[in-house]
Order: structure tokens, then C-alpha cells, then sequence
């Protein structure tokens, strides 16, 4: 099956709203001190990886662009980096959802700065656990995600695992 390149555009928005959603749920409740929890050295705290998640979605937005560029950021404050990874993932839904050109493939764009994303959030919410402040379990697929929908503020969870 042939998909159209806004089918596609609209494929990215969903995942990004994904993203938004379970990166919401990861972060929202951590107490401050979860920004250093560090498991073993030589492991990314939550703010660094945090950080790492901004740095993704401003190449994603610039590989839309057709300016692929990177940048490893060190972290900001936690709040700081919470406010840079949601305004990064506006910014690279808002290209989306524009009429401009994507300068990259859709499934590069998938297959780079977004599964790495989904994997990281992943990392946060099993790190929350070991941290002793963890996140209830979903089941996501009964989630209320939204393409542009991509701040902290997302719907209530509709079916959480006790």
C-alpha cells in the first residue's frame, strides 16, 4: 500500500503527540531530587537524558528543514528542560502540521530522533521506579493522544494499572 506524504505528515504528528503523552506521564510528579538519581556511574541522570531528548527534537526539526544540525546540550535546570522538551516538540509539530516541505523522510524522521525519544521515556519511567517514585502502568492504547496536542498537559489517563 502507497501512503501520500500526508498521510505520513500525519502518521509523524500522531507519534509526536505519542511522545508528548508517555514523556508527560514520566515526568509529571518527579520530585526535584529525581533529576540526579544516578543508578551507577557512568549512567545518564534523568536530566541528562532529559537534555538528550531536547537535543533530538531540535535535529529532528532541523533534518525537516533541511538543516540538519546536532548539538549534545549539557542540562539545563529540571523545570528548565521540561519547558525545552515540550517547546521542542511544538516547534517540530508545528513544521508538521505547515505546508513546508519535509527535507528528510518521513521514516528517517521516525526511525532516528522519535523511536530514540520513545526509548528514553522508556529509560525515565523505569528509572522513576528505581528512584522509588514510580508511574502507574496503561494501557496506551485506550489513551486519548491527539496529534498537536504535544505539551506536558495531556488527557487523563483512561485506564491506568493498579
Amino acid at each position: 500500500m502507497v501512503h501520500s506524504s500526508e498521510d505520513l505528515r500525519q502518521l509523524l504528528r500522531h507519534t509526536v503527540a505519542t511522545v508528548a503523552y508517555r514523556g508527560g506521564k514520566a515526568l509529571r510528579g518527579a520530585p526535584e531530587s529525581f533529576a540526579a538519581f544516578a543508578l551507577t556511574d557512568g549512567c545518564r541522570t534523568p536530566a541528562k537524558i532529559l537534555a538528550h531528548l531536547g537535543d533530538l527534537f531540535d535535529w529532528a526539526l532541523s533534518m525537516a528543514r533541511g538543516e540538519a544540525a546536532w548539538h549534545d546540550s549539557e542540562p539545563l535546570s529540571w523545570d528548565a528542560e521540561i519547558d525545552r522538551f515540550f517547546a521542542g516538540l511544538k516547534k517540530f509539530d508545528d513544521y508538521l502540521a505547515s505546508p513546508e516541505p519535509l527535507h528528510s523522510s518521513a521514516q528517517g524522521l521516525f526511525q532516528g530522533p522519535i523511536a530514540d525519544a520513545l526509548t528514553h521515556i522508556g529509560q525515565m519511567a523505569m528509572l522513576r521506579r528505581l528512584a522509588a517514585c514510580p508511574i502507574k502502568g496503561e494501557n496506551y492504547l485506550k489513551a486519548e493522544i491527539t496529534a498537536g496536542r504535544v505539551g506536558l498537559e495531556q488527557a487523563a489517563p483512561r485506564r491506568e494499572f493498579e
